[in-house]
């Protein structure tokens, strides 16, 4: 008796400490997150949903997006109960899907400004970038386990990695999509660097990786347009300028508090884009100074946390497999906040689940669920050492 009585204290000291279930506090800052940023994609997509319909629906971003979050939270939900185990054997089948979404694009996707990066089926419209990006993370934790001491290695660290991002990128500079390849780039070298590769080579590949941007950009018209808005938004204020002026007063418009929910001027379309790549100006302007704070405080929190599940996981697949994860969201944040504050030239990354785009929230919902898998798998690790 008094044996059972000390099997059931240790069970509830465990559940107190950790759960066997999944990480509260990280699933209850994403769930927050995500609510936030349908009420703000609302706020600032109603005035150009109405334009859009001819003034008779206000709603019609909102609904999209909302459905999409509801498929993206029950992919979260599935992808929270499949064990990390899944994804080590998955990797390279889903590496090769992935390769011939994208290049299915290059035959069968829908051209956008000279640049084909979509596929409709059956009326739904998807990126395969997104999957893409998934996939590229998944597959360098795989090749961290197997590579293990042997990634410190130029064989192994540069390329092994290297080539597998090469089967990615490639594709996707013949779509034209160099926001992709940038925000892949800085993701691989992080997880290089996880992985073990010396810093001395991925100091030699970002060398090269600028060299590749700016060679890039020197072909690509539309890429050195944004460069030179960038640097001198005010030289072309009515063209190549005008999207980041608007958003710079929208935001100084801001001030401190704010003009108030609901109360942006900006969105009347004045600036473009405000409900997708700029909707963070729109907060700005909406909340203000704190209210962007706030966000920004929300958004280092979940990568925080995100990063503390990764380093406590229980195998090392699993620590990069989170850490990739985390470090995909961390990205374009930072580099969605420095677009619409000008710190960084125009790359058409989305904020996470805050800015439109079906396909992206979906995706980033279940790559959550995925590191929410991570943390439930640690949980039940501990609970089974405590009641040993």
């Amino acid at each position: 008796m008094a044996a059972g009585r000390t099997l059931y204290a240790k069970e509830n000291r465990c559940f107190g400490k950790a759960g066997a279930g999944v990480d509260g506090l990280f699933l209850g800052i994403l769930l927050l997150l995500l609510a936030v940023g349908l009420t703000m994609l609302y706020s600032a997509s109603f005035a150009q949903s109405q334009y859009d319909t001819g003034y008779t629906v206000s709603t019609r971003y909102l609904q999209k997006q909302g459905a999409c979050a509801v498929i993206g939270l029950a992919a979260m939900f599935a992808l929270s109960r499949i064990p990390p185990g899944f994804w080590l054997k998955a990797a390279w089948p889903l590496y090769g899907v992935s390769i011939l979404l994208l290049l299915s694009v290059l035959l069968f996707g829908q051209s956008v400004n000279g640049a084909r990066r979509w596929i409709n089926i059956a009326g739904l419209q998807f990126q395969p970038s997104e999957i893409a990006k998934f996939t590229m993370i998944l597959l360098f934790a795989r090749l961290t386990t197997g590579f293990g001491p042997d990634a410190g290695l130029f064989r192994y660290g540069v390329l092994g990695f290297g080539g597998a991002l090469l089967g990615i990128l490639v594709p996707l500079a013949l779509e034209k999509h160099l926001s992709a390849i940038m925000l892949m780039g800085l993701v691989a070298v992080v997880m290089m660097f996880v992985a073990g590769t010396k810093t001395k080579w991925l100091l030699s590949g970002a060398a090269a990786a600028g060299i590749f941007v700016i060679i890039y950009i020197s072909f690509m018209g539309y890429a050195g347009d944004r460069v030179t808005a960038w640097l001198h938004p005010e030289q072309d204020p009515g063209d190549t300028g005008y999207q980041i002026l608007q958003s710079l007063y929208a935001i100084g418009s801001g001030g401190v508090f704010g003009r108030g929910l609901g109360k942006s001027r900006q969105k009347y379309l004045y600036l473009p884009f405000q409900y997708n790549d700029y909707i963070f100006a729109i907060i700005c302007e909406e909340l203000g100074l704190v209210g962007g704070l706030l966000i920004m405080g929300l958004f280092a929190c979940l990568i925080l946390r995100g990063y503390w599940i990764a380093l406590r996981s229980t195998d090392r697949f699993s620590t990069v497999l989170c850490a990739g994860l985390i470090t995909l969201i961390a990205v374009q944040t930072i580099l969605n906040l420095g677009v619409v504050t000008n710190l960084l030239p125009s790359t058409g990354i989305a904020l996470p689940f805050f800015s439109y785009g079906g396909t992206a929230l979906a995706v980033n919902l279940g790559e959550m669920g995925i590191v929410l898998s991570i943390s439930r798998n640690r949980n039940k690790t501990l609970l089974q050492e405590d009641l040993l």
